[in-house]
């Protein structure tokens, strides 16, 4: 699956009585010339007070984004293009893939902070011993990359959902009600050790809790308008607005 277009996503940040609050704008990308390439135009003048501390970011982390097609096509070094991130997602992965391959995927990049999306492909299998598996691996993942780069902070991104009535032949033999059930492991493994979930399944999901239409190009994968909306969440936390 290839993007189309990518949506150009404005980043604002402002302080606000002591807290802050951002908000993100979105316009689509000229269709006049699919080979040009997209950028990201900022409101510097609204971003001007957060301006020292987003520079304070850049110097202090480096990001990595490591996971699988969905991971590997959305379009995060242009959407925050002021910060240190690298993609690290590979299409067709799963968890063994990423756990065989750490050094080049993970550690070599000396993260400070480390966005972890993996899980859907081993889950087209939904036998009770394909699940447990997933839940083992994407532990040991998060183990080695606390064991092999101590000060990362690292982020769990919930399995996405599915919507089968897209198209059926991509979602295969997901199902929903087992990555839910992988989601809550997910869920509570983070809050036992020390990590960070993020929620993405419910802001995706429609009335009946499935991959809403509107966020996704196939019924598996993320289209412009979804990959608009999960960095809208992320930007919480790449921007430390939220732990």
């Amino acid at each position: 699956m290839k993007m189309n277009k990518i949506l150009i996503i404005t980043i604002i940040l402002i302080a606000f009585l002591g807290g802050i609050f951002f908000g993100l704008s979105i316009n689509k990308v000229s269709q006049q010339d699919t080979s040009k390439k997209t950028t990201v135009k900022k409101d510097t003048t609204k971003c001007q007070e957060k301006t020292e501390n987003i520079s304070d970011i850049i110097k202090k982390e480096n990001i990595v984004f490591l996971g699988d097609s969905i991971t590997d096509f959305y379009p995060i070094a242009d959407i925050f293009n002021d910060l240190p991130i690298v993609n690290s997602g590979k299409s067709g992965y799963k968890t063994d893939d990423i756990l065989s391959r750490m050094d080049n995927m993970v550690y070599r990049y000396n993260p400070t902070k480390v966005f972890l999306l993996i899980g859907t492909n081993d889950l087209n299998d939904t036998s009770d011993e394909s699940i447990e598996k997933v839940k083992e691996n994407i532990t040991k993942i998060v183990q080695n990359i606390k064991e092999h780069r101590k000060n990362a902070k690292i982020y769990i991104e919930s399995i996405y959902p599915v919507n089968k009535s897209v198209r059926d032949w991509v979602v295969d033999k997901r199902e929903n009600e087992v990555i839910r059930e992988v989601n809550e492991y997910l869920k509570n493994y983070c809050e036992e050790n020390d990590c960070t979930y993020i929620d993405i399944y419910n802001i995706l999901k429609d009335q009946d809790g499935n991959f809403d239409k509107k966020y996704t190009t196939d019924g598996l994968h993320v289209n412009d308008l979804g990959y608009a909306r999960i960095s809208q969440e992320l930007a919480k936390y790449l921007y430390n607005l939220k732990s």
